[in-house]
């Protein structure tokens, strides 16, 4: 029977300490999921840092993959990502190539995605957007026609919306 598979993200809480990365991570590999994307970051708490992990999974698969997840003695708590009830975002660095007047068209795209130039120099720039993965892939596709010469992306990091009213997503 064909589960479809679809993109989804969790969040992992995990005790800071060494070695714990490795020890959630390779749960993952060692079960034959391909992560997508890959955050760690400290949290309020000095005693815990945030896995931010987004993987494609079937249902079932997905299932099983945060039970196990859950049971390492490393983790305090794994939430699965409510796309709807989230806020998620991303950091892109890119180095464009800019000759013969791209600059000024390169420049129109940044300014259309509220991207940043961070570094100018003859021949190229360096460019900085933060935003939804969509964003990002979006801008990605808008600057097909220039020459990238190099991409650098964070991976998707997320919070929970937590209460209603609260200011929507741009």
């Amino acid at each position: 029977m064909y589960r479809p598979m679809r993109q989804e993200i969790i969040s992992v809480l995990v005790q800071n300490r060494a070695n714990v990365l490795t020890r959630v991570i390779s749960l993952y590999g060692r079960r034959g999921f391909n992560i997508d994307s890959l955050t760690v970051s400290p949290t309020n708490n000095p005693d815990l840092s945030r896995i931010t992990i987004a993987f494609t999974a079937n249902e079932k698969s997905m299932q099983q993959i945060i039970t196990q997840t859950e049971k390492l003695e490393v983790v305090e708590s794994v939430m699965l990502m409510d796309k709807d009830n989230s806020f998620y975002r991303e950091l892109l660095l890119l180095r464009v190539s800019t000759p013969n007047g791209d600059r000024t068209r390169v420049k129109e795209i940044v300014d259309i995605y509220r991207a940043k130039i961070v570094a100018l120099h003859k021949e190229s720039m360096i460019i900085e957007l933060t935003g939804t993965p969509e964003k990002l892939n979006a801008f990605l596709k808008m600057l097909e026609d220039f020459d990238v010469t190099e991409v650098c992306r964070t991976g998707v990091t997320g919070i929970e919306k937590s209460e209603k009213g609260e200011c929507e997503d741009d």
